[in-house]
């Protein structure tokens, strides 16, 4: 009974704030252009001062753990890689892999991680960490895998495919171009990510062992605290809940694998890696966290299927706080966090 309180203490408070967000923009008190606006307030600067506050504060030299970010990296390629070769297989309508792939791997790791790990131990813990090892990652592949699964690219391949069974040569140039195209945009989107940026910018404080005057250290913190309430009940304000049976077999296999299937096969590899309490709750909220909003925006943006993609958010959002708490219980229950 006690670990089964101490999961909800984790996660009713996250979610109850979400519900307040949607109460609140029913009640017209905020709207959807509120929404947007706070979430790329909160993408562009809270969340990154919340970051390099939390990174400058830490003694990277003795915290920084080369093992858990390397392991981070490798659940991470082997999920996105293993998903993206069986959707492109077995998915009947090629048009859909895109939005599949990237939103079954894809997590709400920097926002909703860090609002867990906040809520249940007062910091972000070694969510910082946990984001270096994933959050690059999904951004360079999701821009990788709309590119090559776009309509168009599909459309390009089947065109193709069907020029080469009449013995024509088939020019793929326009293909080849969006790829390199999409490669050069991940490059430069990795490299302008306020999150990385925030990250990079605490790691090198904290390597330096860089101060700041007070006031400007009570500036960046103000900003830091606003960024776990303002982005839930943003999030909960643009919720959305007749998207979630938009395309219902795919999303319940998408949300499947998001909010179990991934948790089931990496996170005993890492308890038998040592991995425990903040490390282990940073993995459950990379591995079972609900999809990322801006999967929406890439997939809308990038030619892909973007119905799937809010069907599949909105279900994950949904389920995940079932999903979560059962997962914090089970890691407790097992006495892997305290």
């Amino acid at each position: 009974m006690d670990s089964f309180i101490y999961s909800l203490n984790a996660t009713v408070p996250v979610f109850a704030i979400m519900v307040i967000g949607r109460i609140l923009k029913q009640m017209g008190i905020i709207d959807i252009p509120f929404a947007n606006v706070a979430n790329k307030f909160v993408f562009r600067v809270c969340l990154p001062c919340m970051l390099f506050q939390d990174l400058a504060d830490t003694n990277i030299r003795e915290n920084f753990d080369v093992s858990y970010v390397g392991f981070c990296i490798f659940a991470t390629l082997a999920s996105i890689i293993v998903l993206w070769v069986l959707a492109r297989k077995f998915m009947p309508d090629k048009t859909m892999v895109g939005a599949f792939v990237q939103c079954s791997y894809r997590s709400s790791a920097a926002i909703l991680g860090i609002a867990f790990i906040q809520n249940i131990y007062g910091t972000s813990g070694m969510a910082p960490l946990m984001i270096i090892g994933s959050v690059p990652l999904y951004n360079v592949f999701a821009v990788l895998i709309l590119t090559f699964e776009s309509r168009t690219a599909v459309a390009a391949r089947l065109r193709r495919k069907e020029t080469l069974a009449d013995g024509t040569v088939a020019d793929g140039q326009n293909v080849n171009d969006a790829a390199l195209a999409g490669v050069k945009k991940a490059c430069i989107g990795v490299a302008t990510n306020p999150i990385i940026l925030g990250i990079l910018a605490g790691l090198i404080a904290s390597y330096f062992n860089i101060s700041f005057p007070k006031m400007v250290d009570k500036t960046i913190n103000n900003l830091a605290v606003m960024t776990s309430p303002l982005a839930l009940i943003s999030i909960g304000a643009a919720f959305e809940g007749r998207k979630a049976f938009a395309k219902i077999k795919p999303t319940i296999v998408a949300s499947s694998i998001k909010l179990i299937v991934l948790a089931a096969i990496f996170l005993p590899l890492a308890t038998y890696a040592g991995f425990r309490d903040q490390k282990l709750i940073a993995l459950v909220i990379m591995l079972a966290s609900p999809c990322t909003p801006t999967s929406y925006i890439m997939a809308k943006n990038m030619d892909g299927d973007h119905v799937l993609s809010s069907s599949i958010i909105v279900a994950t959002t949904l389920f995940s706080s079932v999903t979560l708490t059962g997962w914090i219980f089970l890691m407790r229950s097992l006495e892997l966090i305290q």
